[in-house]
């Protein structure tokens, strides 16, 4: 298979002498076998690489396949919660495990011992899940910006080769596909320090390297909570509380709401109109790139902005659903040490949380 050597072998053909047109036509005609052309060549590569020593192997060993199962794994970690569980019976365990915590009676915790830190490790427990299932699909896509910055990386090496490119416009080629290993290898560890912070939560630490997740995030819903639901909770939470408490309540429920909001308009922004604008501009550019009318590069740099695109918008979701987190045990009266920061990026640090 021609793979991503055709691509500086097709390009390299404008100036190319007829012993190198050759071995041009035979990897055109291989890339022809593909539907959409080098775009589909990038995606095959992807599919069907060997080991590579920037693609470490998948995570083995048990499966956690949604946040309620983190949250009940996380729950057998700590055996003293067993009483309080069994006194909130299954219908309540069922609301905290799925994260419907809006929906539990305001007056739970305070008849109920423990209640609190049944809470507590359930946030917990989502919290990690989320952040190791985002560092995985990020750790991905990273791989995809390496794979068109090598391929682009060595397409400037053969037109170095051939004359046609001064060392000085490789330079910049060299320093893109340098960037992208270095993000890649940052995101290994991120997801490494994600699936570590998960295995310690769910108290596995020695009998777990790891978790099988899945490959996704859920979708974010399609409207966030309204200001009146939210103000109606948190203020019978707050008739729950002793009149400090309460207070405090309100300044951490009133961040918790604003960090909330935003991060769902966020997650949708990247999600809606800048990542389907990006996916027309990908498709728009491989049709360009097939009739002749783009070059390899603007190809090649495309796929990078399209998977870049990919990485903001996982990394939105994510911060939604901690958010979401936050904000729905900030109004059974918790108190997180932070809350997460919207700068887009992965390894952010958290925002305080008002005390």
């Amino acid at each position: 298979m021609a793979g991503l050597l055709a691509l500086p072998l097709a390009l390299s053909a404008q100036t190319a002498s007829p012993s190198q047109e050759a071995d041009w036509r035979r990897a055109n005609d291989a890339v022809g076998a593909f539907k959409r052309g080098h775009a589909d060549v990038l995606k095959w590569e992807q599919a069907n690489t060997g080991a590579s020593t920037t693609t470490p192997g998948s995570p083995s060993g048990m499966a956690i396949p949604t946040a309620e199962a983190a949250v009940r794994m996380a729950w057998k970690f700590h055996f003293k919660l067993a009483r309080p569980l069994a006194e909130l019976g299954p219908q309540n365990e069922q609301l905290i495990a799925q994260g419907r915590w809006t929906e539990l009676d305001p007056s739970l915790q305070r008849r109920v011992e423990d209640a609190g830190e049944v809470l507590k490790v359930a946030a917990a427990g989502r919290k990690a899940w989320i952040e190791a299932v985002a560092a995985q699909q990020v750790l991905k896509h990273q791989r995809d910006m390496l794979e068109a910055a090598q391929a682009a990386y060595e397409l400037g090496q053969r037109m170095v080769t051939v004359g046609n490119w001064s060392k000085l416009q490789l330079s910049a080629v060299q320093l893109a596909a340098s960037n992208a290993r270095m993000n890649l290898r940052r995101a290994q560890q991120a997801a490494a320090q994600a699936q570590a912070n998960l295995v310690k939560t769910m108290g596995q630490t020695g009998l777990q390297e790891g978790f099988v997740l899945p490959d996704e995030l859920p979708a974010i819903p399609a409207q966030p909570m309204t200001a009146a639901d939210l103000q109606k909770r948190g203020d019978a939470i707050r008739n729950q509380l002793p009149r400090a408490e309460s207070l405090r309540n309100r300044a951490l429920s009133k961040l918790a709401m604003n960090v909330y909001w935003a991060a769902h308009a966020l997650a949708q922004d990247s999600q809606g109109d800048i990542l389907k604008t990006r996916e027309f501009i990908t498709e728009e550019t491989v049709l360009h790139y097939n009739g002749m009318l783009k070059s390899v590069w603007d190809l090649l740099d495309e796929v990078r902005n399209q998977s870049q695109a990919t990485v903001d918008a996982i990394r939105a979701q994510r911060d939604f659903w901690l958010a979401e987190a936050d904000l729905q045990w900030v109004l059974q009266g918790g108190e997180p040490d932070s809350f997460v920061s919207l700068g887009g990026a992965g390894g952010d640090a958290p925002a305080p949380a008002a005390h």
